[in-house]
């Protein structure tokens, strides 16, 4: 319950006014002039003062002077009530700091509609300042390397080379983190033709991590090689993105990254020659698996169709072209770049 003090030298509309107040359920306390009317604002404190003008021993004015020089009155709502309809009268109370100005006779709902929307105003500003004074709590993760740290806190998962991590369609319980290994994840076509659409190395992050506790994987994964991974619940990790803005803003960054990335292969394959396909293709393998371009990449004929989206026929036919310019060596599953710029220029 508001406590309200009410400042009116007039019996019949002080206590005329206390009762509606008091049946509008505020906490009523009443002063005949404006001498008692300050002492008791000093004593009570209340929420908001209704205040006549024209009063004996002080009026109005000087009650509204006097208690905005109090630290602990001055920033109590005020508002007053007066025979004064003059506007040099309105104006010289909204000057000295009133809140609101009510000539008599008032009605009673607007009497309650200016105490009300008063009161509402010191609420919503209180609000706003404790916003403003409440320490901020910041993001206990910084970076995706403290994501990662956390990530390295949770049970390590094996998988041999070829075996599922998850299926299309299957329910999204986890995301992931690659320690050691590289995971691909592809598609199949209408003509049931594998379409590799991204790869994934040693310290990417991948799997569903939409909000959504019902939503499913959008395609496969599987591991190219020997894999270890960290695998969070997808529960516990979107708990981490709500309480570290920055971290999910980050996440999100690398997640558009890899989907530009993405349009610009699809792009590749729609347009591209197939011996640009297969060139880009091989060079995507390389900076994805971040192997040195001198090094041997040990991947199989399928996959690099799958990613190229050609035929394999077609795919190792290219590469035998490419084995005879003297731009990769093929031994047996490795391939191994010769001359990387020129495998950029080809078109």
């Amino acid at each position: 319950m508001k406590k309200l003090l009410l400042i009116e030298d007039d019996v019949t509309v002080r206590e005329n006014t206390a009762e509606l107040l008091e049946l509008s359920d505020y906490d009523v306390i009443t002063a005949s002039n404006g001498k008692l009317g300050i002492e008791k604002a000093k004593k009570e404190v209340p929420d908001i003062i209704v205040c006549d003008i024209m009063m004996p021993e002080l009026d109005g004015y000087s009650v509204l002077e006097a208690l905005s020089k109090n630290p602990e009155t001055l920033n109590i709502p005020f508002i007053f009530l007066s025979a004064k309809t003059e506007h040099k009268d309105i104006r010289k109370g909204m000057d000295l700091g009133a809140d609101d100005y009510l000539t008599k006779p008032f009605e009673e709902e607007e009497l309650l509609s200016a105490i009300e929307s008063r009161l509402a105003k010191v609420a919503i500003l209180r609000s706003y300042r404790k916003e403003e004074n409440t320490p901020k709590k910041e993001d206990k993760l910084k970076d995706l390397a403290d994501l990662r740290e956390v990530f390295s806190q949770q049970e390590l998962q094996y998988f041999k080379k070829g075996e599922a991590i998850y299926e299309k369609d299957k329910h999204a319980n986890f995301f992931y983190l690659i320690k050691r290994g590289v995971v691909k994840a592809h598609r199949m076509d209408n003509q049931g033709k594998e379409l590799i659409t991204e790869l994934y190395k040693e310290d990417d992050f991948f799997g569903n991590h939409a909000n959504d506790p019902q939503s499913s994987y959008e395609d496969y994964a599987t591991a190219m090689e020997d894999t270890q991974l960290y695998a969070m619940s997808r529960e516990e990790f979107q708990k981490i993105l709500s309480e570290n803005s920055r971290i999910a803003m980050q996440l999100v960054e690398v997640l558009n990254n890899n989907l530009s990335e993405l349009k610009q292969h699809l792009m590749e394959m729609a347009y591209g020659s197939v011996k640009k396909k297969t060139a880009n293709t091989i060079l995507l393998f390389a900076e994805r698996i971040k192997k040195h371009p001198l090094k041997s990449i040990r991947i199989s004929r399928a996959d690099l169709a799958g990613v190229a989206g050609m035929a394999p026929e077609s795919l190792i036919r290219t590469l035998s072209e490419f084995k005879k310019e003297g731009l990769i060596e093929i031994e047996g599953r490795n391939i191994k770049l010769l001359d990387s710029d020129a495998l950029k220029r080809i078109r």
